[in-house]
């Protein structure tokens, strides 16, 4: 069942994001206080019979610059057993869906490797298209 996150959702998610992320990207805390207070951030979770299998993660952008939102999904991961049964189409609809209803937005963003083959086909056969941007970071030791 596809469905927003909890706080109670909080150890099964720094599972899932050690097993995507890698260890020590966030602690148990910052994850419950994210839950309870980023309001700039929708989780959404796969939760099949109290084991959760996967996550999305929307951030809610909004600028002077633009009447609507735009949300972007900064992260997508089910986990590898759980793969290919449609789970994370299921996530992103549910997000799309919620943040529809919720906010005034006219497109959704995504970001994702330009290596990811897989990622990138399914979010081709969702309506997302490479849009001639370029995306650039810097890392802050």
């Amino acid at each position: 069942m596809v469905r927003l996150a909890t706080v109670n959702d909080a150890e099964q998610l720094e599972s899932l994001n050690i097993e995507f992320n890698g260890k020590d990207e966030a602690t148990l805390e910052h994850i419950k206080e994210s839950l309870l207070n980023n309001q700039q951030e929708i989780v959404i979770v796969d939760d099949e019979n109290g084991v959760l299998t996967g996550f999305v993660c929307i951030q809610l952008k909004k600028s002077f610059c633009y009447d609507d939102f735009t949300p972007e999904i900064t992260e997508v991961f089910v986990k590898p057993q759980y793969r290919e049964k449609g789970i994370a189409s299921e996530m992103i609809a549910f997000a799309e869906d919620y943040c529809g209803r919720l906010y005034p937005l006219h497109k959704y963003e995504l970001l994702t490797g330009k290596n990811n083959i897989i990622a990138r086909s399914l979010y081709g056969k969702l309506g997302y298209k490479e849009d001639g941007e370029i995306h650039l970071s810097k890392r802050i030791k």
